[in-house]
């Protein structure tokens, strides 16, 4: 999903409660990395690896010129002859304590290794954020957690409808281009679009200014300015 069809989300959720919810979200984000220059780990939970979201707060932390959103990808197995940035594994949590970020993605339950190694790590003074299907136990270890919409068994998104931030554990994920934006203002939100507007928001400089016709034209003409800009080649 880029970073047009984003905004075009934004303005068809505007009626909603999901774009506070991943803004607020984004902030606590920002506030937790900020006054430490960085330090943000992201994991996945059992079987689930968060490629999209490293990426997106890569690409983010370069745009925006706030390197402390740029993460280190905590990866359950780390194949043979993986490169140095794709080679962290689940040992680098036991080392996680006070100026540290742990950002946890699961859209299913995380499994009980996982959840003693973030209480460990919330123990040891680390910051711990949630972004999931609602696992009850992740949230109590979690200082802030957002819930994303379980799919539906057909692979839109689900859940609650009228678009409130919400939705029941479970559900599955895959690669895809992002719902269709019509969709998305009547039904919940799936974990994939849900990373992809906090990402966005994580990115932004300032909170937005009132809407209005010519915001969103000066909107769209940020957004291509910014997409004239490679990405990072990391991921």
């Amino acid at each position: 999903m880029d970073a047009v069809r984003v905004a075009l989300l934004r303005e068809v959720l505007a009626g909603t409660e999901w774009i506070q919810a991943t803004r607020r979200f984004a902030g606590s984000l920002r506030t937790a990395v900020a006054p430490h220059g960085g330090g943000l780990l992201l994991v996945g939970g059992a079987g689930y690896e968060p490629w999209h979201l490293a990426a997106h707060l890569d690409d983010e932390a370069a745009w925006s010129g706030l390197p402390e959103l740029s993460p280190t990808l905590v990866r359950q197995r780390v194949p043979p002859g993986a490169p140095a940035h794709l080679a962290v594994g689940p040992g680098r949590l036991a080392a996680a304590g006070r100026g540290e970020t742990l950002l946890v993605v699961a859209p299913e339950q995380p499994g009980a290794e996982l959840l003693e190694r973030v209480h460990d790590a919330r123990r040891n003074g680390a910051t711990v954020l949630a972004l999931d299907g609602g696992d009850r136990d992740l949230h109590a270890l979690a200082h802030d957690a957002l819930t994303a919409s379980a799919p539906l068994p057909d692979g839109n998104p689900g859940g609650n409808p009228g678009g409130s931030p919400g939705g029941t554990p479970g559900g599955t994920h895959g690669t895809v281009t992002g719902p269709d934006p019509e969709d998305v203002a009547s039904q919940g939100l799936d974990l994939d679009t849900v990373q992809h507007l906090v990402s966005a928001a994580a990115g932004e400089n300032s909170l937005p200014a009132p809407r209005g016709r010519r915001r969103f034209r000066d909107r769209l003409a940020r957004l291509a300015d910014e997409l004239t800009a490679p990405p990072p080649p990391r991921w």
